[in-house]
C-alpha cells in the first residue's frame, strides 16, 4: 500500500533529529530579491552534496533538507507534503504551495507547477578526479554530481519561493513546487508519475516548467572567452521504451554446428535494424527549430535545415542533416541495441540470445507501432520483439503558446541579448511526459548554458559554469514572477 505522508507526520519528519537537524535550516537573514548569491550557494551546496543515488543515496533526505529551509522562509506545514512509500522509503519527494492571492475569488487562475528531479546518475570516487558529493569551485566551474542534472534547477525553484517569501511577494497565480525522485532510474519509484496516479489534485496546474532547455556555447564556457550562442526553450520530447528481441534453438553439442543458430539469427536481426532509419517527420516545435536555428548559420547545415523546414520530402537536406547526430534523431523515432546475451556453456550450441533494444519515439506514436515496425524490419518469425516493462506514455508535444513562450522569449532579449532563442523536442526524456500525459503540459525553460561536450552530466567530472547557473537563477526567477504578478 503506497502512503502519502502528510500533515502532522511531514511535521514530524521535517523536525526529527534523524531527518533534519537544527543545523540544516536556513538562516533567517533577509536576501536581497535581485542578490543572495551566498544564500543561494549554500543552499544549492546542501542540496549537490545529499547523496540521492539510488544505490546509497536519499531523495527523501533531500526532499526533507529542503522542506526544512521552505519552512524557515515561512511555508506552513500544510504548504509542505513530503510524500515516501513504504516500499521505496529514500525514494520521496516534496510538494510546496504558495497559494495565490487569486485563489479565493472568481479570477482564479490555474497554478503554475515548477518541476525538478533530485536524483542523479551513479558516481564512482574512484573514477573522478574530484570526490563526486563535495562541491569544488575550480577556474569557474562546480565540480560533483547533480550540478547541472538537476539540482541547479531544483535548486534554483527552492531559492526563489524563499526569496519570494522573504520579499513580501504575493503571486496572484498559486505557485506549486514538485521535486521527485527516480527520473535518471528506469525501475525505480518514479515521484512524478506517482503524484499523476495518486495526488493529481496536489500537482494540477496549467503548465508546468521544467528542465530540458537552456543555453550552448560555441565551445568554451562564457566566462573562458567563450561565446553563448543559442537559448532554447524545450517544447515536448520523445518517448522512451526498450524492447527485448530474443532468438530460441534446442541447441546441442558444439562440436557439430548447425546454420539453425540463435546468436546468429540475432545478430542478423540486429544488422537489419542498424541500416534502418525510420520515417523522416516534423513536428510544429521542430519545424519551428530548424526554421529559426538554421536562418542563423551560413554553413551547408543552415541552410539544409532551413530546406527541410520548408519541405520535408526534400531528401538532399535530410542527407546534409543525418550527418549530424542529434539533428538525425530529432527527425525520426531511433532505435539502438544497448544490451546483449546469450547462450548458456562454451561447448554448446545456443538455445537462446537476446538483445535489449532502446527506442526513443517521436512524439505521437505509441509503443505498439513502433513495435510493430521493429518485427517489420527484423522480417523473421524466429525473432519476437517484445515492449520491456515499464510501459511509458505516449509522447505528447505541448502547443506554442505565446502566453507561455512570450515571457520566455521577451526575458531572454534582457538577460542573452543577440542570442536567438529557439523551441525545441528533446531527444532524450524528462518527467514532463508523465505530466504530459495527465494534461499538464511542460515546458523546458531557457537560461543556464552548458557546452557543447554536456559538461559530463551523467559521466566523470560534472561540472556547471558558475556564470551560467547565476544569471539562470535571476533569470527563472524573472520569469516565474512574470507569470504570477
Amino acid at each position: 500500500m503506497r502512503k502519502l505522508l502528510t500533515g502532522a507526520l511531514a511535521a514530524s519528519m521535517l523536525t526529527s533529529p534523524l531527518m533534519v537537524s537544527g543545523a540544516l535550516a536556513a538562516p533567517a537573514a533577509k536576501v536581497d530579491p535581485y542578490g543572495g548569491e551566498a544564500e543561494f550557494r549554500e543552499l544549492y551546496k546542501e542540496l549537490v552534496e545529499t547523496n540521492t543515488t539510488l544505490s546509497s543515496g536519499s531523495c527523501t533526505l533531500a526532499a526533507e533538507r529542503m522542506a526544512a529551509r521552505l519552512k524557515t522562509a515561512g511555508f506552513t506545514d500544510d504548504q509542505l507534503t513530503i510524500f515516501a512509500t513504504p516500499e521505496k522509503p529514500r525514494e520521496g519527494g516534496l510538494v510546496a504551495v504558495m497559494p495565490g492571492t487569486n485563489s479565493a475569488t472568481s479570477k482564479t487562475e490555474k497554478p503554475i507547477l515548477l518541476l525538478a528531479h533530485l536524483d542523479v546518475v551513479e558516481a564512482k570516487r574512484e573514477d573522478w578526479v574530484r570526490d563526486p558529493f563535495t562541491l569544488i569551485e575550480e577556474n569557474g566551474y562546480l565540480y560533483a554530481r547533480g550540478t547541472s542534472d538537476d539540482k541547479a534547477m531544483a535548486a534554483t525553484w527552492v531559492d526563489t519561493l524563499i526569496r519570494f517569501k522573504q520579499e513580501g511577494f504575493k503571486p496572484k497565480r498559486t505557485l506549486k513546487l514538485a521535486l521527485t525522485c527516480g527520473e535518471e532510474t528506469t525501475y525505480a519509484f518514479n515521484g512524478a508519475e506517482w503524484l499523476t496516479k495518486n495526488k493529481r489534485d496536489l500537482i494540477d496546474a496549467a503548465f508546468a516548467l521544467n528542465e530540458g532547455g537552456g543555453g550552448r556555447t560555441d565551445g568554451k564556457g562564457v566566462s573562458e572567452g567563450g561565446k553563448l550562442v543559442v537559448e532554447t526553450i524545450q517544447v515536448g520530447e520523445k518517448g522512451v521504451q526498450n524492447y527485448r528481441l530474443e532468438t530460441r534453438n534446442p541447441g546441442g553439442h558444439s562440436s557439430i554446428p548447425v546454420r539453425e543458430n540463435a546468436i546468429y539469427e540475432l545478430a542478423a536481426a540486429l544488422v537489419k535494424l542498424q541500416n534502418y532509419d525510420f520515417k523522416l517527420e516534423l513536428s510544429d516545435t521542430t519545424r519551428a527549430y530548424f526554421a529559426k536555428a538554421g536562418a542563423a548559420r551560413s554553413d551547408e547545415m543552415g541552410k539544409a535545415m532551413q530546406a527541410i523546414a520548408a519541405n520535408p520530402a526534400d531528401s538532399t537536406a535530410e542527407a546534409v542533416l543525418n550527418k549530424d547526430r542529434t539533428f538525425h534523431s530529432m527527425l525520426r523515432t531511433t532505435c539502438v541495441a544497448t544490451l546483449l546475451d546469450g547462450g548458456h556453456a562454451n561447448n554448446a550450441l545456443p538455445q537462446r540470445a537476446g538483445a535489449n533494444v532502446n527506442c526513443r519515439i517521436f512524439p505521437g506514436h505509441s509503443v505498439e507501432e513502433v513495435q510493430l515496425e521493429l518485427q517489420a524490419v527484423v522480417a523473421d518469425a524466429g525473432v519476437t520483439v517484445t515492449p520491456v516493462p515499464p510501459l511509458r506514455p505516449l509522447a505528447k508535444t505541448p502547443p506554442l503558446d505565446p502566453a507561455i513562450i512570450g515571457p520566455m522569449e521577451k526575458l531572454a532579449a534582457k538577460y542573452f541579448p543577440g542570442v536567438p532563442v529557439v523551441p525545441t523536442m528533446s531527444t532524450g526524456a524528462t518527467d514532463g511526459i508523465f505530466l504530459a500525459a495527465v494534461g499538464i503540459p511542460t515546458y523546458g525553460v531557457p537560461g543556464a548554458w552548458g557546452n557543447p561536450d554536456g559538461n559530463g552530466a551523467h559521466g566523470l567530472n560534472e561540472r556547471m559554469e558558475v556564470k551560467a547557473i547565476m544569471t539562470g537563477r535571476a533569470y527563472l526567477y524573472e520569469l516565474v514572477k512574470a507569470y504570477t504578478k
